[in-house]
């Protein structure tokens, strides 16, 4: 018997290993699909090692530790939660905009028992999903009716399947936007059935341009808010309120897809290219679509608000159907826009608004928390707190450098490259950025809860060369 023989005939079975002491622990833990699973992988690692000359540790007490490691990795969920520490706000990634605590509480009191999603309590008879949020965002948009799918993009395809199915809708060529995921809006719009009708140039488009357009096959004028990207120089385009007046002469509806939809006026705060959705609804426009995780903060969504003439033809939609929200998403819904009837508590509750528009030396005071935290656990590292920029993120607010302040880390070792990689794939996962050659934590998208787990991370991340 050679070498190789020797090494493998002392590998245990699988049944060995499941009848073991340690085996019977896992299958008290975990599923035994996985336990069975992750046994043979770990087996069969050991197998490939010695096949493959490698220097193969076969003591019980490596083997059981590398199984238990696969069998918890296949037990595991994929979705986890993570802390951002990239200052970029709206982070489409890492999930786009957080809950709040009140929202989350809804969530689970809605879903965790029967609930009136469908059922008219006063009258005793199935009733309608979407009762449960008219009223709210008829208040906080001044809207007359309201509708709400599962992402912006939706909304976009059932307005344009519902009015424009076979005919025309007028778009300017500077607004043919593409958003994540290299979805482009002349596709949603074939995909709707709609016939586009490109008018003007990139960089001009004038009222006349989409006079000269309209014509017996003409459904809709649709504006598209460039809410990821600017377009500047020698450039123009039609305000929505000359478009409004335009409908209204030709008897055309007009939709505006505002994209990242905010319900606050941002001006106060210094961002001025953004309109309030109130701002829009108050030019007369027949429909508007705005995210509902994004500027709004709370879960995915697309909202469809506007005239009710419409929004009764887009409920009857059979494709309503296909694109409407669940009952956890609709409860999310309803406690977010609650927080909108006092725009001051939706500014200090809703965690995407709070993160935008604290004040700088909030963020620098939490900086100077996290910097001072690691210097008492961390010697051999440079850190220092600086001034940097974050970003909305979630194709927001595209040109809006938000001050901020930041950690600054550099070690010796790890490298840079070395030290992030070790935080991403930490318990939980940290996600930083590098900048000149240092790690960099925006303290503006750090939660104060959480300074403590990310300083844990890093002092393991950092000091695990030390260890070795």
């Amino acid at each position: 018997m050679n070498e190789k023989q020797k090494l493998l005939s002392h590998l245990p079975s699988v049944d060995e290993i499941l009848k073991s002491g340690q085996g019977m622990a896992w299958l008290d833990t975990y599923p035994r699909r996985y336990v069975i699973q992750g046994i043979r992988e770990g087996i069969d690692r050991k197998r490939k090692d010695i096949f493959e000359g490698l220097s193969a540790d076969l003591s019980a007490e490596v083997m059981m530790a590398d199984i238990e490691n696969i069998i918890a990795r296949l037990s595991s969920f994929s979705l986890i939660p993570l802390i951002n520490a990239t200052g970029v706000v709206i982070h489409t990634n890492l999930g786009r905009s957080t809950l709040s605590e009140q929202v989350l509480e809804n969530i689970i009191r809605v879903s965790g028992s029967y609930s009136n999603l469908e059922y008219d309590i006063d009258k005793g008879k199935r009733g309608k999903r979407y009762a449960h949020i008219k009223r709210i965002l008829r208040e906080v948009t001044g809207a007359e009716d309201a509708l709400i799918v599962n992402n912006n993009a939706a909304a976009v395809l059932l307005c344009l399947n519902t009015l424009s199915k076979g005919k025309e809708v007028i778009v300017s060529r500077g607004e043919l936007v593409e958003i994540g995921g290299s979805f482009r809006m002349p596709d949603v719009m074939s995909a709707s059935g709609a016939v586009l009708h490109e008018v003007g140039t990139t960089n001009k488009t004038h009222l006349f341009d989409y006079e000269k357009a309209i014509n017996e096959n003409t459904s809709l004028i649709l504006k598209i808010h460039k809410s990821n990207y600017r377009i500047k120089g020698f450039t123009d385009e039609v305000s929505i309120d000359d478009l409004v007046r335009l409908g209204r002469k030709h008897y055309i509806p007009v939709m505006f897809d505002l994209g990242s939809g905010c319900l606050i006026d941002l001006k106060p705060f210094g961002v001025h290219d953004e309109p309030s959705v109130k701002e829009i609804v108050k030019t007369g426009v027949d429909l508007t679509s705005f995210s509902g995780d994004k500027l709004l903060g709370g879960p995915q969504g697309g909202v469809i608000i506007g005239n009710r003439e419409y929004i009764e033809k887009l409920k009857k939609n059979p494709m309503t159907r296909a694109l409407r929200i669940d009952k956890l998403t609709l409860a999310g819904f309803e406690a977010t826009l609650m927080e909108y009837i006092d725009e001051e508590k939706a500014i200090e509750n809703i965690p995407t608004l709070r993160m935008l528009l604290q004040r700088p030396e909030v963020i620098k005071k939490r900086a100077n928390k996290i910097a001072n935290k690691l210097r008492r656990e961390i010697k051999d590292a440079n850190i220092k707190v600086m001034t940097d920029s974050s970003r909305a993120g979630g194709g927001s607010l595209p040109e809006e450098d938000l001050p901020t302040y930041v950690v600054s880390i550099k070690a010796a070792e790890p490298s840079v490259n070395e030290l992030e990689e070790r935080l991403r794939m930490g318990k939980p996962p940290i996600i930083t950025r590098i900048k000149e050659d240092s790690l960099i934590i925006d303290a503006r998208t750090i939660r104060d809860r959480d300074i403590e787990i990310l300083v844990k991370g890093v002092k393991a991340a950092i000091l695990k060369d030390a260890a070795s």
